[in-house]
This record gives C-alpha cells, structure tokens and sequence, in this order.
C-alpha cells in the first residue's frame, strides 16, 4: 500500500512531518538540493516496497547454515508435539487418580508428565542452540555477500545508492532479517504445530468446541493481516530515512572543522533533529496501528474462553461427569489446555508477523542490492597481461546516465598517447577532465567507441590487471586510518621498505615523513586528518608510485603543493619512472608545460592540442590563460618586494 503523493511527487507522509518545523526552519532547511534529495528518496521508496519474493534473493547466503536451520525446525516441532501430548496425559492424572483417589495412578501418569517435561526441554534447549547458530551465520554471510557485491560495482553503480543508505543496508538491516528468521525457526514452524495439533485432539474431545475454535482463528488472522498491510509501508519509509541520517551525521563529521569554522552548529544540529523527527513521526504511525492488534487478540482469546467454559460445562453436566457419556473434569482442563496453547501460537505467530514486516522492508532493500546488475561486464576469456602504456580514445561517447538519454560528458573524443609520453590535460571548471581519464582504468565505459590501453579495449582485460597497470590519483586524495607505511602499501602490499622510501622521495614525500615523530611509523588518523593537503596529495602519488604502474594519472593532484615542490616531482617522474605513461591534469599551465602533447578541453570535446609551444603560436585561449597566470606571478613577486623593501627600510630606521 503505497503512500499517497502530492503534486511535486513527495509523499504526503513527508509532507505531513515537515510541518512540525517552524516557516524559518523550513525556509533555511528545505534547499532545492535538498527537494532534489528527498524526490531521489522518494523514488528509492518506490523501488524499495517490493514485495514478500524479495526473500528469496536472501536464502542463499545460508549456505553452510542450512543443516543448523534444519535441525532447529525438527528439535522444535518434535518439542511442540511432547508439550502437546502432557494435556492428554493431564486428564487421565485426573480422571483415573485424583478424582478416584488412587494414588498409584497419580504417580503413575505423574513420572510419565515428568519425563516429557524433561524431553521437551532437552528439545527445546538444542532448538534453541541450532537456531541462534544458524541466524548468526546467515547474518555474517548476508553482510559478506553484500559487502562483496558492493565492491564489484562499478561507479554507474554505486551512483544507485547513498553511502547512508548502503550503511544502514550492511547493518541495521541485516540485523532485522537476522532476528526475523531466529523468530521464523523457532516460533513460525512450533506456532502451526502447536495450533494443528492441538486442535486435533480438541477434536477428538469436543466436535463442537473443537468448531468454535475454528471459527474464532481465522477471523482474527485475517484482521491481523489487514492491519500488517497498512503498516510495512511505513517501516520502507523508516529505513529510508535513517539512511538520510547516517549521510547526514557522516557528512557532519567529516566535515566538523568546516561547520565549526563557519559556526554552523546550529544549523547541522537542525537538520539532524529535522530527520530524526521525521523517524520519531514514522515509527509513530506504524506503532499506532500495531498497538491496535494485543487488544484485538485479548477480545478474541476471552471470548474462546467463554465460550469454552460455557460448552464444557453443559456437556459435562449433560454426561454427568462421565468419561462413556461425554466431558468430563479432565477434558475439560485438557481443552482450556489446548486452548491456551493455540491463543499462546496466535500471539507467537503475531510476534513473528510482525518481526516479518519489519523485515520484509528490510529485505526488500538487500534484495535491491543483491539483484544490482553490474553494468561494468567481463570478457569471457579477459587479458591479464598490458602489453604497455599506450592509450587510445577512439569516438569516445560516454554518459553519467546509463540509459543513453542524457547530455554525453565525453563527446566523440579522439586522441593517442604514445607509451612513456608525459601528456597535459588542462580545461576550465566542468569541462569533463576527470571524466576523461576515469575511462582509462574503466571506473565507468563508454557508451559508444572504445578507451584502448596497450592496443586493446580496456573492456577486453580483465580488472584487475587493468587496474594494477593503470594507477590513479584522484582529485580527492583518500588516506585511510593506519601508519603512514601502511597508507603507501595500499599501492603494493608486498613493498619493500626500501620500495617505500624510493616513492616516497620520487613524491618528495619523504623529507616531511622523516620529520614525523615515529616516521613511517607515524600514525595518519581517518581521511587523513592529521596531515596537511600538500602532503596528502604527495603520500598518495607515492602509494600510486608504488604500483610500479605502466600509466599514472595525476588528476590535479598537485593543486596543493608550491611550485618548487610541484616541478621536483615532475622532474623525478619524468628521470626516474621514464617508461610510464604520465597524464596530467593541472590548472597551472606550469605543471605541464614540459608535456610532450598537451589536450585543451571544452564542454566534453578536445578543442586544442600540441606543445606547450605550439598552443602559444596558435590558440589565443590558451596564450590568454598562459598571460593571466605569469601576470598574477609577477604582481605576487612585486608585492612580496616591496614588502621585504618595507621590512629593510624598518630596520634601518631602529
């Protein structure tokens, strides 16, 4: 039962949540981005309700755990089936000994109920053990197996999902689905046993009871059930939104120093509380109508058991107390036993009913990863060897949006790097550098021509070799928690120390390192946050540097280093590792001015290209930008004059 939608396609339920936020709040909180965002999650949501099939995508990670599962079914229902047997033996307790007095019967049937009682709690013991098992390791397998598919997406992939929404799928969701199916072993195989049973033999005691029981129970299952479908919707819409406040919390933390310098506390503690109301707002819902079913269960559990003492005791007044002409005493406690255990597998099976709508939702959200096709196809038979680093564009055409409607970001591209050549790519803001290059080791393909590296299509190799022999330092330098020589062995496990402190010079990352208290030992914290932008962006040419790569990609990976640093790693590259294939992006034409071909960049398109030289005889955009940046160094090198002229003239005058 979807949710109803306003006319900008938001749900209403949405809607209905921001109005506990004041006109101001909203105003300041509600950005377009921000519309953009919730229309992205209201479409997830759509995606999202599936259906109960969704399970399905789930059972084989239960792989080893089958055996367990199984086991714990038959410990369980073998437990029911004893429990079920103490009510019969319990009226012949009464019949045959305390209403003749015969005290050998009573301890008689007696040790009888003792021993199944001890069966059943040896049964129920080992049930108890087979089912923890087996959903602890269902459990471990799901979250492997969707951290595994995570991992082979490709970037057209990934693009599906927020990194909140993946969080919140790898654990809070598991762990639904974990303690949905411990429920499911232990109680929804025990609950109809229970209830099939046990209505057997009230059969056999009282067809008219018996019938009235048959009545009652389908009647509340079926309110039940209307009920639960009103409310799954709801728990869809939950987890979408705590995905949203894991993005927003990761957001903030990663970003602390910035909301602590622009003193936006307030406003990030607004937008946290914003969606953790809408949580508060939607649990409510669901809670509401769920509270409705324990009173709906209460009215039909007392009106059974009015109904059944009032049958028994005109049948047993009818019999006469007598076994051979009706009801009895006993039989009737049997049947108010046998009673109580169906109504006590309703609230079981209830208890389960619910647990399964919360994690239907969340199954439906696992089985939307899990079913993620991968757009990124292998070849059957792929290369593992590139032969060298050579790099071809041929009519390249390539979309973010995979279905082909949108605008191409890369727009018949054309263009060849010799292998060992150092190649400049520069271009304004959007001009789809980055897009260019993220082709090359096959982050994302092209829709139309090829991306060739060795001579072959880069779609022809397989992964990872492509990857091994294409490194690339992204424009956002990543630098995980771990020692500093841990963070540059990301690149080459096997390193040597001696291979780390080679890279780590040819990045003139070493003369920093050395000055650290514990050196390459020194410990870097998450992200890199202990560590300037400089020497984050020289430790990561270094990890790339140690992949002894055929192709390097620096993409304006040099931004926040000085120039006299900037040009040593350029010149180290270009003596030290002069069989590589260099691809540079820069905005400082300074960086790669020394390129062997230099490819300016326009709208998707290669508009220009040719030396350094070149491209000042014979492109007035780039001779303009080349003029623009060694007027802003000579007015930077007179104001730095005549500010060491002041500071001499100061002293002379003390």
């Amino acid at each position: 039962m979807s949710q109803p939608k306003s006319a900008d396609g938001t749900s209403s339920t949405v809607k209905n949540d921001d109005r506990n936020n004041s006109p101001e709040n909203e105003q300041q909180l509600v950005s377009p981005g921000q519309k953009l965002l919730e229309q992205r999650e209201e479409a997830e949501y759509q995606r999202d309700l599936g259906s109960a099939k969704d399970f399905r995508y789930l059972f084989p990670s239960l792989r080893q755990y089958r055996a367990p599962s199984i086991w714990a079914i038959i410990c369980i229902c073998l437990e029911a089936f004893v429990e079920l047997c103490i009510p019969m033996l319990t009226a012949r307790l009464i019949d045959d000994g305390v209403t003749r007095k015969n005290m050998q019967a009573v301890l008689y049937w007696g040790g009888i109920l003792a021993a199944l009682s001890l069966v059943a709690l040896v049964f129920g013991s080992l049930a108890g053990i087979f089912s923890a098992k087996a959903s602890a390791g269902f459990a471990r397998n799901l979250r492997h197996d969707l951290f595994h598919k995570v991992q082979g997406f490709s970037f057209t992939n990934i693009d599906h999902f927020s990194t909140g929404s993946i969080i919140t799928r790898l654990t809070t969701d598991v762990t639904n689905v974990q303690f949905a199916y411990q429920l499911t072993i232990v109680i929804a195989f025990r609950a109809p046993v229970l209830m099939v049973v046990a209505w057997i033999l009230s059969f056999q005691l009282s067809h008219s009871i018996s019938l009235m029981f048959l009545l009652i129970f389908p009647a509340m299952g079926i309110i039940i059930i209307l009920i639960a479908a009103q409310v799954h919707p709801y728990f869809v819409r939950v987890f979408h939104t705590y995905d949203r406040l894991n993005s927003n919390v990761d957001e903030d933390l990663n970003g602390m120093r910035v909301v602590k310098s622009f003193n936006r506390e307030s406003y990030q503690q607004q937008r946290f509380e914003r969606v953790s109301q809408r949580i508060y707002d939607l649990f409510a819902k669901a809670e509401y109508r769920l509270a409705t079913l324990n009173p709906i269960v209460n009215f039909f559990m007392f009106a059974a058991m009015i109904a059944l003492s009032w049958m028994a005791a005109n049948q047993i007044v009818a019999s006469g107390n007598n076994p051979a002409n009706g009801l009895t005493t006993g039989d009737l406690a049997s049947l108010m036993t046998y009673l109580v255990a169906m109504l006590s597998a309703v609230l079981m099976m209830l208890d389960v009913f619910i647990m399964i709508i919360i994690s239907r939702a969340s199954a439906s959200r696992m089985a939307a990863v899990l079913r993620e096709k991968n757009t990124m196809k292998i070849a059957d038979h792929p290369l593992t060897d590139v032969p060298d680093g050579s790099v071809q564009f041929d009519h390249a055409i390539f979309r973010y949006d995979a279905t082909g409607t949108g605008d191409a970001v890369i727009d018949d591209v054309s263009l060849t790097i010799p292998s060992g050549s150092t190649v400049g790519i520069i271009g304004g803001t959007g001009s789809a550098k980055t897009s260019l290059v993220q082709l090359i080791p096959r982050l994302y393909d092209v829709q139309r021509g090829s991306v060739k590296v060795g001579g072959h299509d880069v779609r022809d190799y397989d992964l990872k070799a492509l990857r091994t022999a294409v490194s690339m330092v992204l424009q956002k330098n990543t630098l995980f928690a771990g020692t500093v020589a841990e963070n540059l062995r990301w690149g080459n496990p096997d390193a040597t120390d001696e291979e780390v402190l080679r890279a780590s010079k040819l990045a003139q990352a070493d003369e920093f390192v050395q000055q650290m208290p514990d050196k390459y030992e020194t410990k870097i914290d998450q992200g890199g946050a202990n560590v300037s932008g400089g020497q984050k962006q020289r430790l990561c040419i270094a990890r790339a540097l140690l992949r002894r790569p055929k192709v390097l990609i620096l993409d304006d990976s040099t931004s926040a280093v000085d120039t006299k640093t900037d040009a040593l790693i350029r010149h180290a590259l270009a003596t030290e590792i002069p069989d590589t294939t260099k691809i540079i992006i820069a905005q400082r034409l300074s960086s790669v001015q020394d390129a062997d071909q230099i490819f300016m960049m326009d709208n998707g398109r290669v508009v220009a290209h040719g030396t350094h030289k070149e491209l000042l005889a014979s492109n007035e955009e780039y001779r303009a930008i080349y003029d623009s940046q060694n007027q802003n160094k000579r007015e930077a090198r007179r104001v730095k004059e005549k500010i060491e002229g002041t500071m001499q003239k100061g002293g002379q005058n003390d």
